[in-house]
């Protein structure tokens, strides 16, 4: 499996604001989690009938039939949840993928875990997974080796690039390896 999250490996939010990168489209996005959220600060700061801002999130349409050409089966791993599928996959091309329900509690293993990684782990249950995110880190590496009896590749994406050739190359050298 190829657990997938959208922003930095999907969406390059890091860029320079004003240049996105090269092959990527703008799509301003108004997803019901995004607009709750957004309600939820406009109030917050006394502004209730102000307009809500969409998202502005980058999307390569290309990685769209690249992650599809991979040797592994896609799966969510994002905070926008069932949400990618209505949003991101049509632009790129994909399917309705499953998806990582995460918990509301969202608690913090500490050690500098990012809070997505034993969910992960848990969600895996034994199986071999790739994992691109922007958050990975060492920490989460070690954690997922004590904690994961499977194969497992934890790829940090570049948030300010998103997904690269060397990326590709990288998750298809590991799932061959695998085979």
């Amino acid at each position: 499996m190829l657990l997938v999250d959208v922003d930095g490996p999907l969406n390059p939010y890091a860029a320079k604001p004003h240049r996105r990168p090269e092959g990527y489209e703008t799509h301003r996005l108004l997803t019901p989690r995004w607009e709750a959220a957004e309600r939820r600060r406009l109030t917050e700061w006394g502004l209730p009938d102000k307009r809500m801002k969409p998202l502005r999130v980058w999307l390569n349409p290309d990685h769209g039939p690249a992650l599809d050409a991979l040797p592994f089966d896609l799966v969510w791993a994002t905070t926008w949840e069932e949400e990618a599928n209505a949003y991101v996959a049509p632009v790129l091309g994909l399917p309705e993928l499953p998806f990582i329900a995460w918990s509301s509690l969202r608690p913090v293993p500490g050690g500098g875990v990012f809070w997505k990684t034993p969910e992960i782990v848990t969600w895996a249950k034994g199986r071999a997974f790739a994992w691109i995110d922007d958050d990975i880190t060492e920490a989460d590496r070690t954690w997922v080796k004590e904690h994961h009896d499977g194969p497992a590749l934890l790829h940090r994406v570049d948030p300010r690039y998103g997904l690269t050739l060397d990326d590709f190359t990288a998750l298809t050298a590991w799932a061959t390896a695998l085979q």
